[in-house]
């Protein structure tokens, strides 16, 4: 029985599979495509072969179509050219010819299999011109499952449906030579874990733990890639404690490593590990806060005191934000996007150092120094409470709502998200008399001070503000 999820998919590329029947040639659904139309999408999980085969309802067609060949990379620009809205062929060496059709995006690949050499980055690929062959070289049994269109022929040589059916996860080949061949694959195998709820055989686990370190021939953007889609499952607690136990967060990410070995007894976790998972799992799933989330305690063991009032990890945010952008940095991230996570890691322990009470001076600094990340910092701020104390889990949800509150209220008054000077440079050299420089900038540092002190207080009255503050100076001066 054909899952109705993939009805939408079949009719979108009958098309195209007739292009190539017509040239003589098979054309397959495979990976991914096939395996969330029997599986659904990460999170969800079924119970028993005969369940896996039920049906599947569903609206929405999966977004991108992976589709393979025994046609070669030249025979498929060829078939698919005369009715591609866009063609796309940087991948065709690999054997990937990507195409736009009917406003969706395709990928075909001829079949094939790759290795990496023991001292390369890049797979070297051979194509070939069987299915199963094909198949045996993916990553994953469920994976390795193709739907032959037009005629819906399923392909199941690794019996992926049980596997999904059974929540196990296996590769077609011996694990050592399928993490050989890709060692990205590894990283893949804690994705699947946690995003289809999948047990890792012994096998594989194995093979991981005594080939992690291949992860060094990986280039760093596919690692990242591939992290990224992890910290984003809907719960990536399984996957987090996998790379940590396979040794394979070492490799690439050392630093929760050493949060696993240090002691936390202020949230009482066993270790810090433990509370940053818990963290990472209490954000909502956007990529930058969950990477804020992971990264917001790399500074404690850097800065692990104890002292009378027992232990302490005294500036662990300013040490964890420059932590954070040499890891990020040597991951490739994007400048912005580093620049985003170092300053929330920064500023996740912000909202703690007010506990006497907010001042609206103190709220317009808040505000100012998170600037667009305001709504990002007080979600991470809420999700750092992993206590078991009802107590202080309470208070602090009560006074996060005040803030929350209040900030409201000043940026209704004030506009918060446009903090600046109330007289801008050309009006502060126009009234002090002065021409750009040194000064015309101390100037506008005071109004801005001013403003974050006192709030807005009109255009008159700063100005004879700033008429004092100068008339001081130059006294002084």
């Amino acid at each position: 029985m054909i899952p109705e999820r993939l009805r939408p998919v079949i009719e979108e590329t009958a098309g195209i599979a007739e292009r190539f029947v017509a040239k003589g040639r098979a054309l397959y659904l495979v990976g991914g495509t096939v395996r969330d139309a029997i599986a659904g999408r990460p999170g969800a999980s079924q119970n028993s072969v005969a369940e896996v085969l039920e049906v599947v309802s569903s609206d929405d067609p999966p977004a991108d179509v992976d589709m393979t060949t025994d046609a070669l990379p030249d025979e498929i620009e060829e078939i698919v050219r005369p009715i591609a809205d866009a063609i796309w062929t940087q991948g065709k060496r690999f054997g990937t010819i990507g195409f736009r059709y009917r406003g969706k995006h395709y990928e075909i690949t001829t079949h094939r299999a790759e290795a990496y050499s023991p001292d390369s980055r890049k797979p070297d690929v051979v194509f070939g011109r069987e299915i199963t062959a094909d198949l045996e070289r993916r990553d994953f049994t469920v994976n390795a499952m193709a739907l032959k269109v037009p005629d819906l022929q399923l392909v199941d040589p690794f019996n992926g449906i049980g596997d999904l059916a059974e929540k196990r996860l296996r590769t077609p080949l011996d694990p050592r030579e399928s993490f050989s061949d890709d060692p990205l694959r590894m990283l893949r195998a804690a994705r699947f874990h946690a995003g289809y709820d999948l047990v890792p055989d012994e096998a594989l686990i194995d093979a991981i733990k005594e080939l992690h370190h291949r992860l060094a021939i990986v280039s760093v953007e596919r690692i990242r890639d591939e992290l990224d889609k992890m910290i984003v499952l809907p719960n990536p607690e399984a996957a987090l404690w996998f790379i940590v136990h396979t040794g394979l967060s070492r490799e690439f990410l050392p630093e929760l490593d050493a949060l696993e070995l240090e002691q936390d007894p202020i949230h009482r976790h066993k270790d810090v590990l433990g509370h940053t998972i818990a963290v990472v799992c209490r954000t909502r799933p956007d990529r930058l806060l969950r990477l804020s989330a992971l990264f917001h305690d790399v500074g404690k063991p850097k800065t692990r005191a104890i002292g009378e009032n027992g232990v302490s990890f005294h500036h662990h945010e300013l040490v964890g934000a420059r932590m954070t952008k040499k890891r990020m940095t040597a991951l490739h991230y994007a400048n912005a996007e580093i620049e985003q996570v170092t300053r929330l890691v920064e500023l996740h322990l912000r909202f703690h150092t007010y506990q006497m009470g907010w001042t609206d001076s103190a709220l317009r600094r808040y505000a100012r120094d998170a600037g667009p990340l305001l709504g990002k910092l007080n979600e991470l701020t809420r999700a750092d409470c992993t206590t078991r104390n009802e107590r202080k889990v309470r208070e602090l949800a009560e006074a996060m709502d005040d803030l929350e509150r209040r900030l409201v209220d000043l940026n209704e008054r004030e506009a918060l998200d446009a903090i600046r000077p109330e007289l801008d440079g050309e009006m502060v050299m126009a009234r002090l008399g002065l021409t750009p420089g040194r000064e015309v900038g101390r100037a506008l540092s005071f109004l801005l001070e001013l403003r974050l002190e006192e709030g807005m207080l009109g255009e008159e009255e700063a100005g004879r503000r700033l008429d004092q503050w100068w008339q001081a100076s130059q006294s002084q001066g």
